[in-house]
């Protein structure tokens, strides 16, 4: 017996195989519809400039995007953003990018904001962000050449030019905060939301 109540399978508007695998591990039935948004464009007309906002703001245009190609069904839409002392980073272009943050970033302290929208016919029934906190340890030069070549093209997949569920986690040393927020999706909300609008059991 599923603990997915829904007619439907939720609807995924994000191309990221591991928020794809956070869902399928929790049980929720999934399909997925990657949203064709232009994040920049989106977080050039934000009138705000608080990451935490613009992450929903973000996972409210990918959700809206695909909203319109299936009416009547939930879709969850999800993004990240990161910020260090007021600076707000996005996906680096190339390695050359990927390095910069990587040295930007190296022996302190960042924040990671997820944030999700749950739609329903192009309502939002649901919005929010979860923001943990991690720090990266002090390595030296070589190893950052070390890690850029071990994760190839990767690092330009993820904002801060790394992934945790890979190797990336060898960058820290401390992080604080849930671990699915880290992942980019920040489930026990969602799970929460998914309850109340009785999609889930």
């Amino acid at each position: 017996m599923s603990l997915w109540l829904a007619p439907e399978p939720l609807v995924l508007a994000s191309k990221s195989a591991v928020r794809r695998a956070v869902l399928d591990a929790a049980g929720i039935a999934v399909e997925v519809k990657p949203a064709n948004v232009d994040e920049r464009v989106i977080e050039a007309a934000a009138d705000t400039n608080d990451p935490a906002a613009i992450s929903v703001l973000l996972a409210e245009a990918k959700a809206k995007a695909v909203a319109v190609q299936v009416p009547e069904r939930v879709v969850l839409g999800a993004d990240q953003t990161l910020s260090l002392d007021g600076r707000r980073f996005s996906k680096p272009a190339d390695r050359g990018a990927a390095r910069a943050q990587l040295l930007a970033l190296r022996g302190r302290t960042h924040h990671l904001h997820s944030g999700f929208a749950l739609l329903r016919d192009g309502n939002v029934l649901q919005a929010g962000s979860e923001t943990a906190r991690l720090t990266m340890r002090s390595f030296p030069d070589a190893f950052i050449e070390r890690y850029l070549d071990a994760a190839q093209d990767a690092v330009t997949a993820s904002v801060g030019a790394y992934q945790l569920e890979r190797i990336g986690v060898h960058l820290f040393e401390r992080i604080d905060g849930d671990h699915f927020t880290v992942l980019g999706l920040p489930l026990l909300p969602i799970l929460a939301a998914l309850r109340r609008h009785g999609f889930v059991a």
